[in-house]
């Protein structure tokens, strides 16, 4: 099989990859590994997804259904659902092997996007001590085994990690029946985004336990308590050590980029986001390699996921069909507040373009500032910025010189 554009993932990334790829007038196989679209949006039955996209606040499966629609009957589109990718190739061009009930399919492309977002760390992730007792998930896992499948995974449960997912959950257990013993979290404030603490940990009054971790879990067959201590010095203190029974443990700790796939073809790495690094046209430096939506940075909204969609497959589009035109490329360094920055390149042309980046820690009234040749060329104001957070703004390209230099002044009480 052969076509323009190969999209790996069937979620609001790929949706929207694929939408935006076929209206350059490219010809799109999108590949799914479940039998239907939505990814993960599937199993989020909470509303908060499409209030920037769509302007309405929609569940995740509302949210995905929306783009389902967009490309159902999309004659340049074709979508391959249970179809599991096991290896990408490049030659002349790309080719895609997949794995489908109907046997094995190998899709050759000009351009392949990969967008699979990404997966949960287990326990054997953050070295957890004790057995391997029965009762211990990942939050993401609780959640399918709650929302799609209908039943439960436990009465008492206690949650590792204040991340929006690990509140998420607390309050979904809560509803069906459970008791949540607590949340505890290694920092010294939420991790949560601050709309999910209000209305998961304080509207339900579920204890939270700042500067807290989990040091090991209890048990043989069934999980019967895990064994908390506060955090001292960024180390747990052993010597206050105390038993929380309880008999599940959902762990929300972070999440890593699903880049695998691709290892193969060596694109350059981007060590902070665990992911590659991309250009604003989330072009790796495999040319005709794209990225797309949380295998390239954990987004805190859906809404940016499908707008990396639309860049990434537009891109993608017209570098298959010849017309995708770049020029000096300039690479985007900051300074030591800034963890990384989407995207690390930039090309000198006289375009806008987004770029975000994540700090290193809380900022108060602050500036963020490009400049470029030593001119100034944006000054953005901040009220308030997590490390947490995405913060994004726009710059124009115009007033480019040879670099671009991001910073942060005027930095406020922290």
């Amino acid at each position: 099989m052969k076509t323009d554009v190969v999209v790996i993932g069937g979620g609001p990334a790929g949706m929207s990859c694929a939408l935006s790829a076929s209206k350059t007038g490219a010809k799109v196989v999108l590949l799914e590994r479940e039998y239907r679209l939505g990814g993960i949006l599937n199993q989020c039955i909470h509303n908060g997804f499409g209030l920037h996209y769509f302007n309405e606040e929609l569940t995740g499966p509302e949210y995905a259904y929306r783009w389902e629609q967009k490309i159902a009957n999309n004659k340049k589109i074709k979508i391959i659902c249970n179809a599991f990718v096991n290896k990408v190739c490049k030659g002349e061009n790309f080719v895609s092997t997949a794995t489908t009930p109907a046997g094995i399919i190998q899709i050759e492309s000009s351009a392949v996007i990969l967008a699979v977002g990404c997966r949960e760390r287990p326990a054997g992730a953050i070295f957890l001590g004790g057995d391997r007792p029965a009762g211990v998930f990942t939050a993401g896992c609780a959640q399918a085994i709650v929302n799609l499948q209908g039943k439960t995974v436990g009465k008492k449960v206690a949650i590792l990690g204040s991340g929006d997912i690990g509140l998420i959950m607390a309050r979904r257990l809560v509803c069906e029946g459970a008791l949540v013993v607590g949340i505890f979290e290694i920092m010294d404030k939420c991790g949560g985004n601050a709309r999910n603490y209000t209305q998961c940990v304080q509207d339900f009054h579920i204890p939270l336990h700042l500067s807290t971790t989990i040091t090991r879990v209890k048990g043989k067959k069934r999980l019967s308590g895990v064994y908390c201590a506060p955090m001292v010095n960024g180390k747990p203190d052993y010597t206050r050590e105390k038993l929380v029974p309880c008999d599940t443990l959902l762990l929300s700790v972070g999440l890593t980029p699903e880049t695998e796939l691709v290892s193969n073809l060596a694109p350059e790495t981007y060590p902070y986001t665990k992911s590659y690094a991309v250009d604003e046209f989330l072009q790796t430096s495999v040319n005709g390699l794209f990225m797309a939506g949380n295998v390239l940075q954990v987004n805190d909204l859906v809404d940016n996921v499908s707008q990396d969609g639309e860049i990434a497959g537009t891109s993608a589009g017209l570098y298959a069909l010849g017309k995708l035109q770049t020029s000096d490329k300039i690479i985007i360094t900051h300074d030591e507040h800034i963890r990384y920055t989407e995207p690390k390149y930039v090309y000198k042309t006289t375009n806008k373009v987004r770029i975000s980046f994540r700090t290193d820690k809380e900022y108060r009234r602050i500036f963020v500032n490009a400049t470029s040749n030593g001119v100034q060329i944006a000054h953005n104001p901040v009220i308030t910025i997590t490390n947490g957070q995405i913060y994004s703004f726009v710059i124009d390209k115009s007033k480019l010189g040879k670099d671009l230099y991001l910073s942060i002044e005027k930095i406020g009480e922290n």
